[in-house]
């Protein structure tokens, strides 16, 4: 079943002909209740009335706070024949102090509890509380208005948990991960019917560990927030093994307060000394943090030890949100890409079996964000170079070397498909092309030079972004490694493709690497499509609990931190099957025991 997502803004609801129904009653709405019968003037009736009346999509609001859920919710309660969910004759249902305490822990998913309603419906409650405690009957607009704020406050945090706050390709035309599917109205009754919301909320979040280990972080990074942060060192020239100093009683401060340098077990240690397990204690701080491993306080380790953890905290809430829009099932066997980290494993049933460096796209060309199938790879492939690389980046080195083609192995064509010509480039005047005049194209032949290497990885996707070998092989000693033109270029390619082929016998080591020896392009199908995630982590947890973060490299974060800030909009979230009018309704009148 498929899940359509559609975010809407307020303003695109509000323009209609019909204004924002209000919980107070304006003149219009008096008298269209007064012609409503008395015998009828129950919950059911008005809520039914208050819903109706909305418009399509519902356009709500309680007491000025603006109803979100528009087709969500009045599908809802249709369903329930108009029956409140959170409320009964006698008030507010028990199970609702569990959901406003649910609600309240949002935080604990890197979430804001405002976002849901948390004052108005803390309020409301107040209010019809007391009612009964000063000898006055509860009023029932009272309890249809906090029947409604709690019903599209679980939905919303309910779509939140399960796809993100944010609609990833509003903010990042280049993030296209897939994202997971439920029926929240029908999660919504179920968790009424079990009496279990709190669970039911917990099952809507991220299943794999990954997102677990970040939420255990954020935790223990908000309680060193809360007892004043982790200790500042001061700016000075670098520090190293054998070192003194009050520089250095700070950076032994630092490294105790994150976790990468355990308590001394005696009092003789000097805390003002630079020592090897001082040393050792900030090699790891820098492989947490993308850093040289060297040991020693350079002004990029400086700059990350003093980062405030508030910073920090907002990149794990950020990262949260990313693992909200993946697929619920990676795959039993899957590729994940960190481009932010520049490292590539293959996992298989929640272990890495493969890990290896990776090259990425430059900041003006960089790696999208997305989920595919792996289907087949190429051994000593053509580079059939894309126009965009041929004219910006070829054509420049071809006007300054005459001998450029011979020496890179590259070939001219004019034409495409079977109907194609080649060309003696030394019969072309290079120096009239351009970008809008290139008519020809360029084709590396198969070869030690070759851009792509030895083998190269597909999935079709309409970015044309694959894995491949390269021969610039220098390059993957470097910390960062932006590098490519949008594709991955992969340490360990032999390595790759002998896990991918596992399940063909016969494309052992030796035979893959007797196929290479030949230089000749050669396409293979794999035995099964392999689940490719490329993603982009700048915060994360490993299994023993140490946090990892990496440098913002394309300026996302700043981006989704803004579309977090913003309020949330209206939204449209159901299946297709849920628009179905002739459904029969999930609630009885006979299962209510209220």
């Amino acid at each position: 079943m498929k899940i359509r997502y559609f975010f809407i803004l307020p303003i695109l609801l509000l323009s209609g002909c019909t204004q924002t129904q209000e919980s107070d009653p304006s003149a219009r709405e008096r008298t269209a209740m007064q012609t409503i019968p008395v015998q009828r003037d129950t919950l059911n009736d008005l809520l039914r009335h208050r819903i109706e009346t909305a418009g399509i999509p519902a356009r709500l609001a309680i007491r000025g706070e603006l109803i979100h859920a528009s087709v969500m919710l009045p599908l809802f309660y249709e369903r329930r024949l108009y029956v409140p969910a959170w409320c009964g004759v006698n008030g507010p249902l028990p199970y609702v102090d569990d959901f406003v305490q649910a609600v309240r822990e949002a935080d604990l998913e890197g979430l804001t509890a405002a976002d849901y309603h948390l004052e108005r419906i803390e309020a409301a409650l107040k209010t019809v509380r007391r009612n009964p405690s000063t000898g006055k009957s509860f009023n029932p607009r009272q309890l249809v208005d906090l029947d409604l704020l709690l019903t599209d406050a679980f939905l919303i945090y309910g779509s939140h948990l399960l796809a993100g706050k944010v609609n990833p390709e509003t903010i990042d035309a280049e993030w296209f991960a897939n994202r997971r599917d439920r029926d929240l109205v029908k999660v919504l009754q179920n968790a009424l019917d079990s009496n279990r919301i709190d669970q039911s909320l917990k099952r809507l979040h991220p299943p794999q560990a990954g997102y677990e280990r970040l939420r255990s972080a954020l935790a223990r990074y908000r309680e060193i927030a809360a007892n004043g942060g982790w200790t500042t060192v001061p700016e000075g020239p670098k520090l190293q093994r054998g070192d003194r100093g009050v520089r250095v009683a700070a950076l032994r401060d630092r490294l105790a307060g994150a976790g990468d340098l355990e308590p001394a077990e005696d009092d003789t240690q000097e805390s003002g000394f630079f020592d090897e397990v001082l040393k050792q204690a900030l090699k790891k701080f820098q492989r947490r943090h993308g850093l040289d491993a060297d040991g020693v306080v350079g002004p990029n380790t400086l700059s990350n030890l003093n980062t405030p953890v508030e910073e920090r905290l907002r990149q794990v809430k950020l990262n949260m949100e990313r693992w909200r829009w993946l697929p619920h099932d990676l795959g039993r066997r899957h590729v994940v890409v960190n481009i932010a980290n520049f490292e590539l494993d293959l996992v298989e049933t929640g272990e890495t079996v493969l890990n290896m460096r990776v090259m990425v796209g430059k900041d003006y060309r960089r790696t999208p964000v997305f989920s595919d199938r792996m289907t087949y790879l190429v051994f000593c492939p053509y580079w059939h170079v894309p126009h965009n690389i041929a004219v910006r980046d070829l054509l420049p080195l071809i006007r300054r070397d005459p001998g450029y083609f011979e020496k890179q192995n590259m070939r001219v064509f004019q034409g495409w498909g079977a109907e194609f010509e080649a060309l003696d480039p030394a019969g072309i005047d290079w120096s009239a092309m351009s970008a809008r005049n290139f008519p020809v194209r360029l084709r590396q032949d198969p070869g030690p030079g070759n851009a792509l290497g030895r083998v190269k990885f597909m999935f079709p996707n309409r970015f044309n972004v694959y894995l491949h070998d390269t021969s610039s092989r220098e390059l993957f000693d470097k910390t960062e490694r932006a590098f490519s033109s949008g594709c991955i270029r992969i340490e360990k390619p032999l390595e790759l493709a002998e896990h991918v082929l596992r399940g063909d016998p016969r494309w052992t080591r030796a035979h893959i690497e007797n196929i290479l020896e030949k230089w000749k392009e050669l396409t293979v199908r794999l035995p099964e499509p392999l689940p490719v995630h490329l993603l982009y982590w700048t915060a994360w947890a490993n299994r023993d609990g140490s946090i990892n973060f990496r440098r913002d490299i394309y300026g996302r974060d700043k981006r989704l931190e803004a579309a977090l800030l913003e309020e949330p909009p209206f939204i449209v979230f159901l299946t297709d099957t849920e628009l179905s009018p002739d459904k029969e309704p999930f609630y009885s009148a006979e299962k209510d025991s209220k």
